[in-house]
């Protein structure tokens, strides 16, 4: 874009001359990409695909690759470069229709949180199967294309074929050996991983030789490395930090600055752009959708599968700039096909939101919300597992001894972090203790793992459509926290973040606020409806003693939480109520009819004026209102350096018209 509207500048930033070396480090980086998604297949599973799947698969390459080559009969003519053969530009416009992207729909299905369901179970298996068997129609028309006989053609594709055979049974059986032998970080010398990128190098220059690109022998020698969980794993953390996050992003520049979108100026050019779509998106996702129709999945399960498998992403781009480099796409055509690919990966989003909007359930609209009043249902959401035992005994304090309770521990996780093959040990060690502590505390617990590109808005978009009473989560810290650096940054976010920038349009929040949450903990409290509670954990153990400073007039909801700790956790509390808000309904919220007296063996109330430093060490937990926390921050206030363990809490929408009415 910004070479389009500033071609000065563009041809500054990038030029000419630095081109070659962009495109030889995108390539080393699409190299290792290639490689990594080789690692990530999971081969078994397609040992074990279930008939549907089979179907799926071959129907979602077979339907797309026809109307491919259907759509090369009727463009052949104006967009088919000299001396390029109908056979040849009909086999990559076919092989172009058919690509999905494994990677991004396989992130999209662990966002989506169906991964473990019978339906991502069907399409991981068909994604995995379409993109085995796409490199291999791909390197076959890539034969094709270089050696420009059939006869060639059969001698460059009879060398692939022996080149797998020797990956699989020699290559392969060697790194199993190895990978058994070197399965651990400690054991695995420097020697030892050397072998494993020889393999790669070797890989994609003999299938580079053999003429069926580079990138089809880096994918191989990923497919063919040990099974073993944990080794790919290692390998994974040592390639994807280079690769992912500094190599591959050169490919999209690369990519970018070959798309000439000003060279379609005609109106016919856009039509056929329009056509190169509506073929893509007939042959992947309705050719998928109908076969999966054919095999027993119902309509909404159908047309999922469809919209998932239509993805193409980052895959297609390869492709496509392959037979850019090969002569088989013009300039204009390319950028049409870029145009498809970028068009019918972001539509994947909204076509799973509208399926499930059009299949919502009848009795949605029944559904009800209403709690009793012995009815408290906590979420309990964390990042770092152990910061998850410590929010866990809170909640328990909050409920021990409350009928029809409940505590859901949460862990949301980057998509890009996950890997299909290790997820469910990933998964299974991020809740470790917090279900041991379950089990010391025996207090029952659900667990809810899912994979998300946005978790604040994940976190607060699970608590409003939930029947929770309060979401407990633990604050974050930004690394820049307390410098300048933070506080440029902190407000170039505010600027430049779409959601925060609606906000600030539509008054919800100032650009200028000083907030006293860091920017995570911000976004979660602003989009969350239920009350919120922020752990400041400094080694919580129990609520035995605790501390409630209430400095603000609004604070008289706080009186609930005080009769949960009260009733739940036998806790001592100490109120220091300058507002006298407490004070007023302390009977009501905390002992119904009983006399006054009674409640003073659980509650005192002392002079905010005497509360030092002695006393703050000895209580156990500080419980606080989001409206006091703000007051202490900007007064700067002597008790900061010496807090027990803090729960800040903000009233939310429902506990707000509880206690403030």
């Amino acid at each position: 874009m910004a070479g389009l509207l500033f071609p000065g500048f563009s041809a500054f930033l990038f030029p000419p001359q630095s081109l070659g070396n962009l495109q030889f480090l995108s390539q080393i980086g699409l190299i290792l990409f290639m490689f990594i998604i080789g690692m990530e297949l999971d081969l078994k599973v397609l040992k074990n695909k279930a008939h549907e799947a089979v179907v799926i698969s071959h129907a979602s390459i077979i339907f797309p690759f026809a109307l491919g080559i259907g759509l090369a009969y009727f463009i052949y003519n104006h967009f088919a470069p000299a001396g390029i053969n109908f056979a040849s530009f009909a086999l990559f416009t076919g092989i172009s229709m058919s690509i999905t992207a494994f990677p991004v729909l396989a992130r999209i299905i662990q966002e989506r949180g169906i991964h473990k369901t019978r339906l991502g179970t069907i399409v991981i298996t068909c994604a995995a199967a379409d993109d085995i068997t796409a490199w291999c129609i791909l390197a076959a028309v890539i034969a094709i294309v270089k050696a420009g006989s059939f006869v060639s053609a059969l001698y460059t594709i009879a060398l692939a074929v022996l080149y797998v055979l020797l990956m699989i049974k020699i290559v392969r059986p060697f790194l199993k050996r190895v990978g058994d032998l070197y399965v651990t970080k400690k054991n695995m010398s420097k020697g030892i991983v050397a072998i494993f990128f020889i393999t790669l190098i070797i890989s994609s220059y003999a299938t580079e030789v053999i003429g069926i690109h580079a990138l089809f022998g880096a994918f191989m020698a990923g497919a063919i490395m040990p099974d073993n969980a944990r080794f790919r794993n290692i390998f994974i953390e040592k390639i994807e930090d280079i690769a992912l996050v500094l190599l591959l992003p050169l490919f999209f520049v690369f990519t970018g600055l070959r798309t000439q979108i000003g060279l379609l100026n005609d109106v016919y050019l856009w039509k056929v752009t329009g056509m190169i779509i509506l073929v893509a998106v007939t042959g992947k996702f309705i050719g998928s959708a109908v076969a999966a129709k054919v095999v027993g999945q119902s309509w909404k399960d159908s047309l999922v599968i469809g919209a998932l498998m239509n993805t193409r992403g980052l895959m297609e781009l390869v492709v496509l700039n392959i037979g850019y480099d090969l002569g088989v796409l013009k300039p204009e055509l390319f950028a049409m096909m870029v145009i498809m690919a970028l068009v019918t990966t972001f539509m994947t989003g909204p076509a799973l939101d509208l399926i499930a909007w059009a299949f919502r359930s009848n009795n949605r609209a029944n559904k009800t919300n209403a709690l009793t009043d012995d009815q408290y249902n906590i979420l309990v959401s964390f990042g770092n597992p152990e910061r998850g035992r410590s929010l866990f005994r809170l909640a328990n304090d909050l409920i021990k001894n409350t009928a029809k309770s409940a505590v859901t521990a949460m862990h949301l996780s980057q998509v890009n972090d996950l890997h299909l093959y290790n997820i469910d040990a990933y998964e299974k060690e991020s809740f470790a203790p917090v279900i041991e502590e379950s089990a010391n505390l025996q207090q029952k617990i659900t667990t809810l793992f899912k994979a998300s590109a946005n978790i604040n808005a994940e976190i607060a978009e699970v608590a409003n459509k939930g029947n929770y009473d309060l979401l407990l989560i633990g604050v974050g810290q930004s690394i820049y926290e307390g410098s300048l650096l933070g506080k440029i940054l902190g407000f170039t976010t505010r600027i430049i973040n779409p959601e925060r920038l609606m906000d600030q349009v539509a008054g919800r929040e100032s650009l200028f606020e000083d907030s006293p949450f860091d920017e995570h903990t911000r976004l979660i409290l602003s989009k969350s409806n239920i009350p919120v509670g922020v752990l400041i954990d400094k080694g919580f153990q129990q609520a035995d003693i605790v501390f409630v400073p209430a400095l603000s007039e609004k604070d008289g909801w706080l009186a609930e939480y005080i009769e949960k700790l009260v009733h739940n956790a036998g806790s001592i509390i100490t109120v220091a109520d300058g507002c006298q808000v407490l004070q007023k309904i302390r009977v009501l919220a905390i002992a119904g009819e009983e006399a006054e007296d009674t409640i003073n063996d659980d509650i005192q109330f002392v002079n905010e004026q005497l509360v030092d430093s002695t006393f703050l060490q000895q209580q156990s937990l500080m419980v606080i209102s989001e409206e006091s926390w703000r007051k202490l921050i900007e007064s700067k206030s002597d008790w900061l350096a010496n807090i027990p363990s803090t729960l800040i809490l903000s009233s939310g929408i429902k506990q707000g018209t509880r206690w403030l009415g």
